[in-house]
């Protein structure tokens, strides 16, 4: 066993330690995720991708404090390379911290306050296949999970139907990278949920010479019955317009490398969910646009401004079963895609 598997180990059994001495619940946590995807123009594969990963951690709950570690762990048969001190490649277990943060809770009646600290991920759209656009590249699909890694600082602020987030996150160990992040969240007493979020690199420009990118979106769900549910999201990004010298000593670089001053795009997808009553089972239909697609992947191939999925899912006890049909590049060329899930805590 080398030195990282030993002090990832420490890391989970000293939260451990730590969370059972304290005055709230401590719970271990821990799933094996398999996938394995493939597209009919890839014909040199058996499979397009395929991996197997395990996530393990712990989570602490009481009043005012919650917090969560968790470690990934891939194989490395699965093209997990990673170089070690002498710069040679070698080929062994890759260990990620995942997610590790501390959320501070102050609980005032009908006003409730916290505090988010550390690295954590969102999935803003709740989309299958498409969506958080306000967090992700639109060169990125992603299957079942549009997630994005936030290494921040958060307020927030829940009254009523309302949550609110305020957040400050940076991409550098310095602090002279990174975005401001707003969402408001809100869950009504019909089955309606409205979220509005904004996102700029605006740290950006405190010591680096950078362009400003606004991110604005919009998504929203509604439940006609309790089987059946039509969700959506709708962005505006574009990039400001402005005379900045990308020679200058200090300039950085946007993280949407697409994105030239002046262009401004407006991506959105549709949904409907369908949950037959008394069962563990949802299919969703998704349709997406993003214009001009072939220009922001700067592709040469053909590539289509729309995109579709259909999927379904299926609990089984312990374990979720995903699968899906997609298209690529084109509307005609299928994927399919098959993700188990197995959660153990």
């Amino acid at each position: 066993m080398n030195f990282k598997k030993i002090t990832s180990a420490l890391l989970v059994a000293g939260l451990a330690t730590a969370a059972f001495a304290a005055d709230g619940e401590f719970s271990l946590k821990g799933n094996v995720q398999t996938q394995a995807t493939h597209m009919d123009s890839d014909e040199d594969n058996n499979f397009s991708s395929l991996w197997i990963r395990a996530n393990v951690g712990g989570q602490y709950k009481s009043n005012n404090l919650d917090g969560l570690v968790m470690l990934r762990i891939f194989a490395p048969q699965f093209g997990n390379k990673i170089k070690d001190g002498d710069g040679k490649t070698t080929s062994y277990d890759k260990i990620l911290a995942d997610l590790y943060w501390a959320n501070y809770k102050w609980d005032f009646d009908d006003t409730k306050l916290n505090l988010k600290i550390g690295h954590w991920k969102t999935d803003w759209s709740q989309s299958t296949h498409f969506g958080t656009y306000i967090d992700k590249e639109l060169t990125a699909r992603g299957l079942w999970m549009r997630d994005y890694s936030h290494n921040a600082i958060e307020f927030g602020w829940k009254t009523g139907i309302s949550q609110f987030n305020a957040m400050l996150a940076t991409r550098d160990n310095k602090g002279n990278t990174g975005y401001i992040r707003i969402e408001e969240d809100l869950k009504f007493e019909v089955p309606l949920e409205l979220k509005l979020a904004y996102r700029s690199n605006a740290i950006d420009r405190i010591q680096k010479t950078a362009f400003l990118t606004h991110r604005f979106a919009a998504y929203a769900s509604y439940k006609f019955s309790p089987s059946l549910r039509i969700y959506g999201e709708y962005a505006h990004i574009y990039t400001q317009d402005e005379k900045i010298k990308k020679t200058a000593w200090n300039y950085v670089a946007p993280d949407n490398s697409y994105m030239e001053p002046g262009e401004g795009y407006n991506p959105f997808y549709f949904g409907l969910e369908f949950s037959p009553l008394n069962t563990s089972s949802s299919l969703y239909i998704e349709w997406e646009r993003i214009g001009d697609r072939q220009k922001i992947h700067k592709s040469k191939d053909d590539m289509d401004n729309w995109a579709w999925t259909i999927a379904a899912a299926k609990k089984i006890g312990k374990s979720k079963l995903q699968l899906s049909a997609y298209s690529g590049n084109e509307i005609s060329d299928l994927g399919i895609a098959f993700r188990l899930t197995t959660t153990f805590k």
